[in-house]
């Protein structure tokens, strides 16, 4: 077992501080059953669920039927938000063996229920899949502009965290359940997503050691590096207006990277410093990760992660597990999940949760 080094101590310690500063009274982990959603809210169009339904899955002629389901709200903290909607898959079988899970984080404007075709494909592979609705998505949007309302006022008021952090600490209070479950192998639990979902594994797994497999997908990229070399366009145009109100509050003319700063330091303190890539991925070494961006990806420059891979890279093989630590940038692909993404997110999975290769750090 490898004893976390004084760096991810730290890092985790003023990361779950800055969590802690805007988070309401905390209250007893319980997980209460709900009726599955019917009509799911989704806040712009519905994207292509095809890369997803490429995802390898055990041929199963009455799969539905073997299926367990199970709709859950796990409470998280005392506030409205604080209710986590779940969606559990599972297959229905009479052995008391404990499983391996993976926890599945949706993108900007869907939901969990968007997910179900990669929740099934694993929980027919004897996984314990589980989607959910991260902050102002999904059962948590009263509206379809929850999610952009939800920022504008972390902006004008400082009180919530809505982009990535919120989130994040209900994956802490997700792990800690999930951990409690007597069908779950608390060692074995991964933890992945696509876009804002992979900042949230990204984020998730720095923070908490309890995910022991993690891949994000087209989510990982440098805060601070796109600033400084004017890169942000388009990170700032998947949530503009956001942005748009800071500039007019700040009385500018257009957006510029002092708006970027001072909006990533508003709503996500740290984001663009301390907490950065170069500072997160390395402390989730020993545990395996696996980077998954495409080449041309705007959001997620390659030159932002230049230096993040070298740390990160130096800080497996410094914990004697480089083989732990992957990244591939798929050529010609830009902000989009591809079938190639996610048949090598099952391999990786496979390999460390039900292959044996997983052990205790």
């Amino acid at each position: 077992m490898e004893t976390p080094s004084n760096e991810a101590l730290d890092f985790r310690s003023e990361f779950l501080r800055v969590l802690r500063s805007r988070r309401s009274p905390e209250v007893p982990l319980v997980a209460e059953c709900t009726k599955p959603v019917e009509d799911p809210v989704f806040q712009n169009d519905v994207p292509s669920t095809e890369a997803l339904e490429s995802c390898p899955k055990e041929n199963i002629n009455n799969l539905k039927e073997m299926l367990k389901e199970e709709n859950l709200h796990l409470h998280t903290e005392a506030a409205e938000q604080g209710r986590l909607p779940l969606l559990i898959l599972s297959l229905k079988e009479n052995s008391e063996e404990r499983r391996p899970a993976i926890v599945f984080m949706h993108g900007t404007n869907t939901n969990k229920e968007w997910l179900r075709p990669w929740l099934e494909a694993y929980a027919s592979r004897g996984y314990v899949a589980i989607g959910l609705d991260s902050r102002y998505h999904g059962e948590r949007a009263g509206t379809k502009t929850a999610y952009r309302d939800a920022l504008i006022s972390s902006w004008k008021n400082g009180d919530t965290m809505p982009f990535i952090f919120d989130t994040v600490w209900d994956l802490i209070k997700l792990a800690e359940y999930l951990t409690q479950r007597e069908d779950i192998d608390p060692k074995r639990i991964g933890i992945t997503g696509i876009s804002l979902g992979g900042m949230h594994a990204w984020f998730a797994a720095a923070a908490d050691t309890r995910y022991s497999v993690t891949v994000p997908l087209i989510g990982v990229q440098g805060f601070r590096w796109a600033i400084d070399n004017d890169e942000w366009e388009a990170r700032v145009n998947s949530i503009k207006p956001l942005f748009e109100e800071a500039r007019i509050d700040m009385g500018k003319s257009e957006i510029d990277k002092e708006v970027v700063e001072k909006v990533w330091n508003r709503i996500a303190p740290g984001l663009a410093s301390q907490f950065d890539s170069p500072y997160s991925l390395p402390v989730t070494a020993p545990r395996p990760l696996y980077l998954l961006n495409g080449a041309k990806d705007p959001r997620c420059p390659l030159g932002g992660l230049v230096v993040p891979l070298e740390r990160a890279q130096k800080a497996y093989e410094e914990t004697a597990s480089p083989g732990n630590f992957k990244f591939v940038a798929e050529d010609g692909v830009g902000h989009e999940v591809t079938s190639f993404m996610i048949k090598e997110t099952s391999d990786w999975f496979d390999k460390f949760l039900k292959q044996g290769n997983i052990t205790s750090y």
